[in-house]
């Protein structure tokens, strides 16, 4: 599973509007976020191949398992609360009486 480091997250969540996507990559909030959430899918496909894996008999590495099922699950807890923030953000700012 990669992890996208905070740099280069925040470094493209705040770029300005004049700087244009000259097709040398995403620079976007969106498509920082669809990488975000493609990252923290992955991980959990990775988990839980690793995890049937193991059931099945296929290979034993229970420690390299456990360290893929954490990772996955704290990426996806991480996720959630940005989520949850998001939505926070976004009703404190509905709530703004001009």
């Amino acid at each position: 599973m990669k992890m996208v480091p905070l740099e280069s997250v925040s470094q493209a969540a705040v770029a300005r509007p004049e700087q244009k996507n000259n097709g040398n990559g995403d620079t976007g909030f969106g498509d920082v976020l669809r990488k975000s959430i493609d990252s923290v899918n992955k991980g959990m496909q990775e988990a839980e191949q690793l995890r049937e894996g193991l059931v099945t008999g296929q290979h034993g590495n229970i420690h390299e398992t456990m360290i893929a099922v954490e990772k996955a699950g704290i990426s996806f807890r991480l996720m959630t609360k940005m989520q949850q923030k998001a939505i926070q953000a976004y009703q404190d700012v509905m709530r703004i009486q001009l």
